[in-house]
């Protein structure tokens, strides 16, 4: 919170991360078939901020879905609502990584089969 009692605009980036952990949380990183760890970093984050969010002890509501879905990276979208309005919507660009070699990689087919699951666009 800031002087004016609003919701600082870095917080709104946890937030986004809370939410992305969560669709992410049933599928942990893996091991390759060599025993490396595999994973997804962030390559970048978009954020626009639609309205001021005041601080207040009613939760905050975040839709993440999965879009733009390649070879090796897809994008996380999110929108915000702060007492069911739109406050805030982002994007964060995910990328699978092979941490054993430390580079990027190709989505597997079956992390494709799951980030379809959540393909569809937010109802809210």
């Amino acid at each position: 919170m800031d002087a004016y009692q609003h919701v600082n605009n870095v917080a709104f980036l946890g937030y986004f991360e809370m939410a992305r952990i969560s669709l992410f949380r049933e599928r942990p990183p893996q091991d390759d078939e060599s025993g490396r760890r595999r994973g997804l970093i962030v390559a970048s984050h978009e954020i626009a901020y639609k309205r001021q969010v005041v601080y207040s002890s009613t939760p905050l509501q975040v839709d993440v879905w999965i879009t733009d879905v390649r070879a090796a990276t897809f994008l996380c979208r999110y929108e915000l609502f702060d007492h069911g309005q739109l406050a805030v919507t982002g994007a964060t660009k995910i990328v699978p990584f092979d941490f054993g070699i430390e580079r990027p990689r190709r989505l597997t087919p079956e992390e494709k089969e799951f980030l379809a699951r959540y393909a569809d666009e937010p109802a809210g």
